[in-house]
């Protein structure tokens, strides 16, 4: 916004500003023709700890402040939501950036053409993550904290900021090992042995992040990564995170619990397994002299990979899914993809759950479709940001695109304009892939998942 004030330039000019970053961004320029995998944080009011501060352009303090920049921001946010939510000429969403809104005690929530946007682009793309500023305990300043040459304080937990994909100033991951919670489960003839073994795989997984840390942090010393270290003197604020998978196949195959994550019980086995592991996390920080941090790892391809694995060696063990499906686990302390009640109370389980991960976790509203209003959407969303302490959250609706017809909502795999064939998204563990394109257990629990009931 700085910049835009300063050059005085036109809407028009924005909008193909933001035009060019955001198919530049979209443009493949990796290993296998991917486009980097990129994140943004977008503030949609100036934050009351730089309204007062000299703006910075071009490295130069300018005359004004950050807080007579609303009216750019204004154009800068209203240029990203239109040309985000205009999609590329097939009518497909654009997959990068991955953009999150941190939505405040104060956030404006009425009819206005910011909010009409922005709701807009959640219920018809899925595209914007949401970070909860009223009741999960995070700050909107978080994420601007610079840690540089700040020693951390390793007898307490570091929640990350930036959102579920995006880091704080100066921060970022080492690494994620994530741990079979089925397996311990399957092996462990009681409570006492699920903690023994999962011990011992958390002291693995903290030992492994610190041979990790120990070689990039040489290889950044000895020049190997030139372009990190214009930004970062050392990796002495990133996390090593350890991660989850399958609590409700793993309640479901632990003899003194025989149930999934919708039974009490199980649940409240996982808030006290999460409690453990965020208690010998600390240890692990004053044992190394490391941060680390407990997450809810994506497992894209981990949730298929276990579960197969498992079913080589333990054939008797349960997966998810029913009989003669193509095994998998649901992700971190989730509930099951089939699960049947209303969104409400899905929200309510993991109210208890989610504020535990401190090194992100994400709760996904899957929708069969997009809204037909998008006062719907935003009405949901204050819902949620205002009754519940889940930190991050997405709407996530199906929808399809025919290659001639464009933009379909739902699943539709014939377009029922021209009757060729139409390709279903949907969010695969964090961002939206065509459903053919997925490995065969994430395809399964697409087959099996229940839409939730609003």
């Amino acid at each position: 916004a700085p910049f835009v004030k300063a050059d005085n330039l036109s809407y028009d000019r924005v909008k193909k500003c933001m035009e060019a970053f955001v198919f530049g961004v979209n443009t493949p320029s990796r290993w296998g023709t991917q486009a980097p995998f990129s994140h943004i944080s977008l503030d949609l009011m100036i934050p009351e700890d730089m309204a007062e501060q000299k703006a910075i352009v071009g490295g130069k303090e300018m005359e004004f402040t950050y807080g007579e920049c609303q009216k750019e921001l204004d154009m800068v946010d209203r240029a990203f939501l239109e040309t985000m939510l205009e999609g590329d000429a097939s009518g497909l969403g654009f997959q990068y950036p991955i953009p999150s809104y941190g939505l405040t005690p104060d956030f404006d929530w009425s009819d206005n053409e910011r909010n009409r946007l922005l709701f807009s682009l959640a219920s018809h793309y899925g595209t914007p993550y949401f970070t909860n500023y009223v009741r999960s305990g995070l700050t909107p300043g978080d994420v601007r904290i610079s840690y540089e040459g700040v020693t951390p304080d390793f007898h307490k937990l570091r929640s990350k900021a930036g959102g579920f994909f995006g880091f704080g100033e100066h921060t970022g991951s080492i690494g994620v090992v994530t741990i079979n919670l089925p397996r311990i489960a399957y092996q462990s003839k009681d409570e006492t042995e699920f903690y023994e073994r999962l011990d011992e795989m958390m002291d693995l997984a903290a030992r492994s992040l610190r041979i990790k840390r120990e070689v990039i942090s040489n290889l950044l010393t000895n020049g190997l990564y030139p372009y990190t270290a214009c930004y970062l003197s050392d990796f002495s604020n990133h996390l090593s995170s350890i991660g989850v998978i399958g609590m409700n196949e793993a309640g479901l195959n632990a003899p003194w619990l025989g149930e999934g994550m919708e039974s009490e019980k199980t649940r409240e086995f996982a808030v006290a397994m999460l409690n453990h592991m965020r208690e010998r996390i600390v240890g692990y920080q004053l044992e190394y002299g490391d941060l680390y941090g407990l997450e809810a790892t994506p497992a894209e391809s981990a949730t298929y990979r276990f579960a197969m694995l498992d079913k080589e060696k333990y054939p008797g063990i349960r997966t998810a899914g029913h009989e003669g499906d193509v095994p998998y686990y649901t992700n971190s302390t989730k509930l099951p993809a089939d699960y049947d009640g209303t969104l409400e109370k899905a929200l309510e389980h993991q109210d208890r759950l989610q504020p535990l991960y401190t090194a992100g976790t994400v709760f996904h509203v899957y929708m069969e479709r997009e809204f037909d209003d998008w006062k719907k959407a935003r009405d949901l969303l204050h819902s949620i940001t205002t009754g519940h302490d889940i930190p991050y959250y997405t709407l996530s609706p199906v929808y399809s695109i025919c290659q001639s017809c464009g933009y379909l909502p739902g699943r539709q795999n014939v377009c029922p304009k021209c009757g060729g064939r139409a390709d279903v998204y949907s969010r695969i563990a964090g961002y939206y892939r065509p459903v053919h394109d997925w490995n065969e257990g994430k395809a399964q629990e697409f087959k099996n998942r229940i839409m939730y009931r609003m």
